[in-house]
């Protein structure tokens, strides 16, 4: 239980707790003002205080500069003794602890004034330990934790926290958090939630990996496996063509030399071919004159004339007689010429037949080198490409096996996951009896509130277990919260019977917002009842003017239940006592 929570502040109202049920009540008093408000006044922050004190990050008032400094106690039985727990809002990290700490799961530190403390994560274990009968250390990485389960006991208020869901205790809370602490706070098979969990880890990292294996040079090719075997034939056929010519490849060290020298025969050829073909005209016309090259007599040359009516003299005739003797010696020169030209020019073109015919033989055997070999670079280029293609198919060759690979792991998640939901079927079987006592419990309270026994369920899907809870006439917002109040309670009913429990159950005035004044009134009397005779403490904030005092029975003695009343009627009626 707890026995009180304090500060080292003058102007903290101390709170004194008992066993059974203890009220925080918020009251108005007549002569407030209708700015005055219950609203500050410290319920909510009771809660805070319990939950700092317990491990929780400093939340809501604690939170704010102007308790920076502050030093709040939560004295408290742990097991059969007492201990004070002391946090300051200003050195959150250590928690100081007052009492008999041996034989702990873990011994804590002791500092310069002689003051036992926990760092912060430590003493959540410490807790997780002495309180919820949690392991120290868990080997799993999803597992039930001090700080999720006490928050089903000690509920902060608002939807954002603990009053939206029977199931979360926080808005945030992951849904494999509230899987697993809720099957540990029922007693059921917490580890298969946690393997199924792990499972879906494998299962979301199996699509990242495959989104990645799917992409590059193969990206084309999506989960088609027969297209990449198909691409994989075709990369080895050709690379071992690539590879017989390398193989046959000969480099030769003047390459490009012996290229150059071909080109300039070859041009050397062409040149030597234009030069014949010029000649071979010119002698064809060379020989043509000397066949129509004719002598002229002065004789003709006189009938020619005579015909033309001109009669030429003797002495005449005799000039002619010595102009067509030099004529005649032209003649003959010119034929001279011109058999020297023919015989020239059929010299030159044998001569350069002659040397085409050397040429083109000398060309033809560099030719022959050039056909048999190759340039280095040009080898270089072959093997470069030779090794892309290396490259692509080990990249596919990869790939495949990847997809191989994807595709067993996906049948082995799949396969593990049906097995765990198989086994989770068959130990909430075989764990029957703690499935009917909570259910049972649940059923019983429900049917007090609402003369009508609503219905928890403890099913198993593929996501894990699934916990649901129904009253009849469900959809207002007051029955969602009653759903809330007797899931808590079942559970405090139902820890208040092992050897380990945190031993008391805490509710914001939240809870009871929108609730029936019947309702409501049934649930305090309830839970009263229930911590009395299952002996566990329990703890609820309420504003005055929402006490259904003419709903109770005669027999109960609410104010003999109020452990602190706050007023607005003055600054110092909260629980701080002072307002900022």
């Amino acid at each position: 239980m707890i026995r009180s929570v304090s500060s080292d502040r003058p102007s903290f109202r101390e709170i004194a707790f008992k066993r059974g049920m203890n009220v925080i009540l918020a009251d108005r008093v007549e002569q407030a003002t209708e700015r005055d408000s219950r609203n500050g006044l410290g319920k909510s922050t009771l809660t805070e205080i319990v939950h700092f004190c317990l491990g929780g990050k400093p939340a809501g008032t604690l939170a704010k500069k102007e308790l920076r400094g502050w030093e709040f106690i939560v004295s408290l039985d742990i097991g059969a003794q007492t201990y004070n727990v002391r946090r300051n809002t200003g050195d959150a990290k250590n928690i100081i602890v007052e009492g008999d700490c041996s034989g702990w799961p873990v011994e804590p530190s002791v500092d310069h004034n002689g003051d036992q403390y926990f760092l912060h994560s430590r003493w959540n274990d410490v807790l997780g330990v002495l309180m919820c009968g949690l392991d120290l250390e868990y080997e799993t990485k999803y597992h039930p934790t001090f700080r999720s389960l006490i928050s089903y006991f000690v509920r902060r208020g608002g939807k954002a926290h603990g009053y939206g869901e029977f199931s979360r205790q926080n808005r945030q809370q992951q849904p494999w958090d509230i899987n697993v602490n809720n099957a540990y706070l029922l007693g059921l098979g917490w580890e298969f939630a946690a393997r199924l969990r792990l499972l879906q880890d494998e299962r979301r990292a199996l699509k990242e990996l495959k989104k990645a294996v799917t992409t590059g040079i193969m990206s084309s090719m999506v989960g088609e496996r027969g297209e990449i075997e198909s691409a994989k034939i075709r990369l080895e056929d050709q690379i071992a063509r690539e590879e017989k010519n390398l193989n046959a490849f000969r480099v030769h060290e003047q390459y490009h030399e012996v290229e150059t020298k071909a080109n300039e025969m070859a041009k050397t050829i062409v040149g030597m071919s234009n030069l014949n073909f010029g000649d071979k005209r010119l002698l064809s016309s060379y020989r043509e004159s000397t066949v129509s090259e004719k002598d002229a007599s002065a004789e003709q040359v006189a009938e020619l004339y005579a015909e033309a009516g001109v009669v030429f003299s003797e002495k005449l005739l005799k000039q002619l007689d010595d102009i067509m003797a030099f004529h005649r010696q032209v003649v003959s020169n010119r034929k001279d010429f011109l058999a020297s030209e023919i015989a020239r020019l059929e010299n030159d073109i044998e001569n350069r037949a002659l040397e085409m015919k050397a040429v083109d033989l000398e060309k033809s055997e560099l030719m022959k080198i050039l056909k048999t070999h190759g340039a280095l670079e040009e080898f270089s280029q072959m093997q470069a490409n030779h090794q892309r293609l290396i490259g692509e198919l080990k990249a596919v060759t990869t790939k495949l096996e990847n997809m191989k690979k994807l595709s067993e792991e996906k049948n082995r998640i799949e396969i593990g996951m049906k097995t765990v939901i198989q086994q989770t079927n068959t130990d909430l079987d075989e764990r029957k009896a703690q499935k009917e006592a909570a259910i049972l419990a649940f059923n019983a309270f429900s049917q007090k509130l609402y003369e009508a026994s609503g219905a928890l369920s403890i099913d198993v899907k593929n996501t894990g277990y699934d916990f649901k809870v129904e009253i009849e006439r469900s959809g207002s917002a007051g029955l969602e919260n009653m759903k809330i109040f007797c899931y808590d309670l079942m559970l405090a009913k139902l820890w208040a019977r092992r050897p380990v429990s945190p031993g008391f159950l805490v509710h914001d005035s939240a809870l009871f917002d929108g609730v029936d004044e019947r309702q409501t009134a049934l649930a305090l009397q309830l839970a009263s009842d229930e911590a009395e005779k299952e002996s566990f403490q329990y703890v609820c904030m309420l504003n005055s003017d929402t006490v259904p005092r003419g709903d109770f029975d005669p027999g109960f003695d609410f104010d003999s239940k109020v452990a602190a009343t706050f007023t607005d009627a003055r600054g110092d009626g909260g629980l701080l006592g002072v307002r900022f």
